[in-house]
């Protein structure tokens, strides 16, 4: 076993940047660092690079940007970059000639307790569903996405107050150390490779789409309260309010349990703005009207006539 293994560090957006950071400050060997492509984004359409190659370039260590992993050329220059190991975060699916390329395999990190929330959306989903607990976990990657062998875990409680965003932003520095921890081990030839219990119910972290934020009033206010946590900031819970469509950041679930229709609401004009649930009325605190700014529910009724 070399002291130093060669690492390919795998990872796109922000999410990853903390791990490939602590591996540069814990002095691993990161020999190469695979992202996307540069992309046209914001209203110039300016070519931006990833949040991983920005950090990669100032550590000034080589990046490839490959269009299909499958392609001749880039697989050549992955083998002769001659990596035993590859770490890979927030990336897309690799084929399986890239992912059992490296000597001591490819491990993953993944922002939830797996085998709970295999998918595109664990931090999103444990939060929609009213989990107290989450946490990440390393694993080996195998054919069957997010199924292999779990290397270590670290939990983290999920809060009240938590949304999607807070959590996310607890569990990219947590990830960050499991991945540094990750890599000292498989170096020191003394690792858990430990099989994923199928014997309970899995919970599953599909990509979530547009069509999957809108809110559906007739649903208790805590589920809808936990709906909104779980896609605040961003995506953002939605719904419609004055034909427009509305976004929503922040509620409180209230103990009034006055009649009204689900989906119907309420407000004084001054500070308070409230929907029907299923059971009872829920407070909007945070919102965001189509072709406005987000606002505080308070500063929104001072400019909006409903």
């Amino acid at each position: 076993m070399p002291d130093k293994l060669r690492i390919i560090f795998m990872g796109t957006p922000e999410f990853a940047v903390p791990s490939l950071r602590s591996l540069v400050e814990s002095n691993s060997n990161v020999i190469a660092v695979i992202t996307v492509p540069d992309k046209p984004a914001g209203r110039g359409q300016k070519q931006t690079s990833s949040p991983v190659k920005i950090y990669a370039e100032e550590q000034g260590i080589p990046v490839l940007q490959p269009e299909k992993l499958k392609n001749p050329e880039f697989i050549a220059q992955l083998k002769a970059l001659n990596a035993d190991l590859q770490v890979v975060v927030a990336f897309r699916m690799l084929p399986e000639i890239v992912w059992s390329m490296p000597k001591y395999g490819t491990f993953n990190l993944h922002g939830s307790l797996l085998p709970q929330y295999r998918g595109a959306a664990p931090i999103n989903w444990a939060v929609i569903n009213g989990e107290t607990e989450t946490g990440v976990t390393t694993f080996f990657i195998e054919k069957e996405i997010d199924t292999g062998k779990i290397i270590f875990q670290e939990k983290d409680p999920i809060q009240a107050d938590d949304d999607a965003g807070s959590v996310y932003e607890r569990l990219m520095e947590i990830g960050g150390k499991l991945v540094v921890k990750t890599v000292k081990a498989i170096e020191d030839g003394n690792y858990p490779q430990e099989a994923q219990d199928e014997s309970k119910e899995i919970k599953m972290a599909p990509k979530i789409f547009r069509e999957t934020c809108e809110i559906d009033w007739t649903q208790p206010a805590e589920k809808i309260h936990n709906f909104v946590r779980g896609l605040s900031p961003y995506p953002a819970a939605w719904t419609t309010l004055n034909g427009l469509s509305c976004k929503i950041f922040k509620t409180s679930i209230t103990e009034d349990n006055s009649d009204g229709q689900p989906g119907e609401f309420k407000t004084d004009h001054k500070t308070s703005l409230q929907f029907r649930a299923g059971d009872v009325w829920l407070s909007i605190e945070v919102l965001q009207l189509e072709g406005k700014k987000k606002m505080a529910t308070g500063d929104f009724l001072r400019g909006a006539k409903l």
